[in-house]
């Protein structure tokens, strides 16, 4: 039986990459984050002193950049030159930052050969914001995963209440709808939920009802 791709969509803070790691987990499967894909490009472009993220200085730093994911005791790992930087792409300027980089077509074609890649020797569930519409057209189920901006603002905020410099909740709104208007609005590749794509509302759902919800669905074609 050829490799199963799972494509899972939707909006900042919907909870796609904790719902998808714990399902990867759960079956064995690889777990691709492409979201930290682009923030690892908009965290090397932050760290080149280029904070407006101007798609002319980006695309200039394109050839400059190694990008790596490494799965260290069955965690995935972001590595840019050799450097582990997954801890140090989770802050607001750099997710404003992997908003604004991910509209820039070059830098999506950057990822693309990447993200396949992975996609076709491995049993994978990936993340994103266009995987079932431009990454994995073919994957065999798509879920568009959403959630009301005050909840996803919620659950963002009591993820890293307890962190230094954590940002108040206000704050952290007004980001997730920005970083929304930016990915719906985009000219390459926005935001949106493919044809045949089923749409999951998670607002009144907890972590535990999602992941068995979707379980359901993914054993229904594996």
């Amino acid at each position: 039986m050829s490799n199963i791709n799972i494509a899972i969509d939707g909006p900042a803070g919907a909870g796609k990459s904790s719902v998808s790691k714990e399902i990867a987990n759960i079956l064995g499967y690889i777990y691709i984050d492409t979201g930290a894909l682009y923030r690892a490009i908009a965290y090397y472009t932050y760290s080149k002193g280029v904070e407006d993220f101007s798609d002319t200085k980006v695309v200039e730093l394109l050839d400059e950049i190694d990008i790596q994911l490494r799965y260290i005791d069955n965690v995935q790992r972001v590595f840019v030159n050799g450097l582990d930087v997954s801890d140090y792409i989770r802050t607001p300027n750099i997710s404003l930052g992997a908003s604004k980089v991910s509209a820039i077509p070059e830098v999506r074609s950057f990822l693309l050969c990447l993200q396949r890649d992975i996609a076709e020797s491995n049993n994978i569930i990936m993340d994103g914001r266009d995987i079932g519409t431009v990454v994995l057209p073919n994957a065999d189920l798509k879920i568009f995963l959403t959630a009301s901006a005050e909840e996803r603002a919620n659950r963002r905020y009591n993820q890293i209440k307890d962190t230094p410099n954590c940002p108040c909740w206000e704050e952290i709104l007004e980001d997730i709808n920005q970083r929304d208007y930016n990915d719906t609005h985009r000219e390459i590749a926005p935001l949106k939920r493919s044809d045949d794509a089923i749409l999951l509302d998670t607002t009144n759902m907890n972590q535990d009802e999602t992941i068995a919800h979707i379980l359901s669905l993914i054993r229904e074609i594996a």
